[in-house]
């Protein structure tokens, strides 16, 4: 698929194709890239909880309908603060830009700056923005530069969005349709993730999972 260049991507921009909220600044134009800058919003794990039962740890598991729930502690700063990842550990950034992709024949690939790597932080990511996509986007982050404290700051560049063209057009509700279900990932941050279908977890813990690809299969069907 073909992938935009600076002009291709500064037309679709100008047509309302892709929208960038706040808008980009000349730093974050790269030849066939667009890099986007680190919000304010940090997701910090969570290995511990205190309820009635005790002090337990937090087990987050496909079997367990609530394992999402109090995964995760938020950490918002203001502007002028900067967040320091601890050696060894992992955490969940956000983007600044809220990124709208409205075009029925474009979608995105997110990869991690290399200036960003060479720092030790980890982005482990080359994950897929789907067209129809709007909101901010997540990244994972590692601290995996030994025994240093990393600092980063909000609105430092981390990574890159390329775009590219799609063979053919899709509606808005093929855009949405991921598997059997509506898109996973929330699109503001505030929520990681949702679980897969009750359907799909119950098989796979329950092994299941050959009568679940039988059940579900496509490939013969489309045969």
């Amino acid at each position: 698929m073909p992938v935009l260049t600076r002009p291709d991507i500064l037309d679709r921009i100008a047509r309302g194709d892709v929208r960038f909220t706040p808008a980009l600044d000349a730093f974050q134009l790269q030849p066939h890239a667009v890099d986007l800058r680190l919000g304010y919003k940090f997701l910090i794990p969570k290995n511990w909880t205190l309820d009635e039962k005790g002090r337990r740890a937090i087990s987050v598991s496909i079997e367990r309908p609530d394992a999402a729930d109090g995964q995760f502690e938020e950490v918002v700063l203001k502007p002028g603060q900067y967040f320091e990842l601890l050696p060894n550990e992992f955490v969940i950034g956000t983007s600044l830009e809220e990124i709208e992709l409205s075009a029925p024949d474009l979608m995105a690939l997110l990869f991690p700056r290399t200036s960003t790597n060479r720092r030790g932080i980890d982005l482990s990511l080359s994950g897929i923005i789907d067209a129809g996509y709007k909101g901010r986007l997540i990244f994972p982050m590692k601290n995996e530069a030994g025994d240093q404290v990393l600092r980063v700051w909000p609105g430092e560049r981390v990574c890159q969005v390329i775009f590219e063209t799609l063979s053919t057009t899709i509606s808005a509700e093929e855009a949405d349709r991921h598997g059997l279900a509506s898109a996973k990932y929330s699109a503001n941050g505030a929520q990681t993730y949702r679980l897969d279908k009750e359907e799909e977890r119950e098989a796979l813990t329950g092994g299941g999972l050959e009568e679940l690809k039988k059940k579900f299969d496509t490939q013969n069907r489309a045969s």
